[in-house]
Parts: C-alpha cells; structure tokens; sequence
C-alpha cells in the first residue's frame, strides 16, 4: 500500500485515451503487437496503428480468435495487447484465454474498454459488469482497474513490463483526473488517496473519484472517511485491506461490478480468513443487469455516485 493524499479533483479525461497515448510511448519496441477487433478507434489502439501499421492487426469480429493470435504472437517473443470491449474480451473468448494464454502462461496484455455500467446508453448488452469475477477465476490472472487517465498510463507501464498475462479494464467516459500526474506504479499495490477515522471506503475505477468527492464533502461535516484506491482486483492489497479494518464504523467497498467475484467479495473473503469482525457495506450492481441511461444517471440511480456514497456512509455512523 502507497500513501497520497489527495485534496482535489483534477480537470475530466478520458481513461480509454491513456491506451492510445500509452502504445505510442512504447511502440519503438519492436516486440509490441496491437490487434484490435473491429473497434480501434473507440479503444483508441487505432493510435498505434496509424504510426506503426506492420505490427498494428485488424482482424475484424474475431475475439476468440484474436486471443490464439496473441497467444501465438507471445510464443514467438513479441509483447501482444488485445483491444476491444470488455464485454466481448473476456466473456466471449473465455476460453481462449484460459487455455491458450492462461495455462500456457504466456505474456499477452488483454486490454479491454467499455468496462461496467459506465458504458452508458448502449445498455446491458454491452455493460460488462462480470469482468472481474470471470478474469478473476482464471489462475495466475492479475485483475487491474485503473481509476483515472493517469493510474491507466502507470497501470499500463507496470504490464507492459511484468512478465505474464493480465487483464486491464478501462472505461468509456471522461471522468475528473484523482493523480496530478503519472506516478510509479507496482503490480497489485492499491492507494491510500485520504485518510480518515470514521469509515473507510475501498473503492475501485471511476467509482474511485466519487468516493473522494463524497469523502472531501463529508469532511466539512465532521465525518472523516479515508479513500483507499484499488487499482488492483487480483491480487489484492491485503495490507491496505486490514488498514481499512481498523477505522471506526467499518468499511465500504465501492464497484461498478455485480457484487459475486467482485472486489467486494474479495474483501469479505479476505477479513472472514483472517478472523477479523468489521461492519462491512457495499454498493455495487448487485445481481442484475444494467439498463440504458447517460453515465451519470446510471451512477445516481445505482448509488454508485458521490451522494449515493454519502447516503450510505451516514447510515454506517448513523
């Protein structure tokens, strides 16, 4: 676990534009392989493809195959990203992932846009809110959740560095930068952004931002709330974990994810293991779908936003 403290939000970017700026800063390394499917220029992969057509792959709908590609590509010793949607890059090609990549373990980085209800008005066929439990599931898979344009550009280095495959979910709209700028980033660490007493809100992706905006809100209050940002589903930070355990009025754990196999399941695995007894809350999609709706009111509507944050704390001191 790292410490920053956080004291305000930063002006809005768009996560996703972090892959494109991101490939580009590596793409001089001969052994970096993009393959997109059909979708570059909304992963923003399409970045690479204009300055570096021979290693850029256009395949078309083909997410299953797109994984054997990347698997053969990481036998030969190149560094392959897959680009597309989070719901057709994990549930899709599922398969593929398990046995071509996974128990191979070869080195393939599957990045994938469009992650959770924070897609939007294209509604639940395309909000992929399992990603975490189905990547999760894989052994020896590292989950990462970015939470701004600057952790995915710290996120995004730390894989493209580390030996072995992940799965990187980033999301659609522009959202309130947490980190001022890139900071070093180690695989699996999460971030205490604000400290606090009272209740501490482990959060993960652009539910992060809302946790701090309700946290820095409450504060003028009286209520101290601490602010934990897990860039990392799996593994998890369990330093950061039994800090948030100490606070007052116990913890929430906020995600844009159906509450089976997600980071807060993983929580109350972890404290159930060690023994430890805590008020635990959640606010997350439950064990439904999403619907249709703009970003904003998909987040009020499910409490996932910074008041429906704030609601659900005061019920925790209440």
């Amino acid at each position: 676990m790292k410490r920053y403290e956080i004291k305000t939000l930063g002006p809005p970017k768009a996560i996703r534009e972090a892959y494109g700026d991101f490939l580009l800063s590596v793409g001089e390394d001969e052994r970096v392989v993009v393959i997109d499917c059909d979708l570059g220029h909304s992963t923003k992969a399409a970045k690479f493809g204009e300055r570096y057509p021979d290693r850029y792959v256009e395949i078309g709908i083909q997410e299953q195959n797109m994984m054997g590609m990347a698997a053969g590509l990481a036998a030969v010793g190149k560094i392959p990203f897959t680009s597309t949607f989070a719901i057709f890059s994990t549930g899709r090609p599922w398969e593929q992932i398990r046995l071509s990549i996974a128990y191979s373990n070869f080195n393939v980085k599957i990045v994938a846009t469009h992650g959770g209800i924070a897609t939007g008005e294209d509604g639940a066929s395309h909000q992929m809110t399992e990603d975490f439990a189905l990547m999760g599931a894989i052994p020896g898979m590292k989950v990462l959740s970015p939470s701004d344009y600057y952790s995915a550009l710290s996120v995004l280095r730390a894989v493209y560095e580390y030996e072995g495959y992940v799965y990187i979910r980033l999301v659609r709209p522009k959202t309130p930068t947490v980190y001022p700028e890139e900071f070093p980033y180690s695989l699996g660490e999460a971030n205490l952004i604000k400290d606090g007493e009272d209740v501490a809100v482990i959060a993960t992706g652009i539910p992060v931002h809302h946790a701090l905006k309700a946290a820095l809100d409450l504060e003028k209050e009286g209520v101290s709330v601490a602010v934990y940002d897990f860039l990392s589903v799996k593994p998890l930070d369990e330093e950061a974990v039994m800090d948030a355990a100490r606070k007052r009025h116990g913890v929430l754990v906020v995600e844009d994810h159906v509450f089976w196999g997600g980071l807060g399941m993983a929580v109350s695995s972890l404290l159930a293991r060690k023994g430890i007894s805590v008020p635990l809350s959640f606010v997350n999609m439950g064990d439904e779908f999403g619907r249709s709706g703009k970003y904003e009111e998909l987040y009020r509507y499910y409490g996932l936003d910074a008041e429906g944050i704030k609601a659900r704390i005061r019920e925790m001191i209440g």
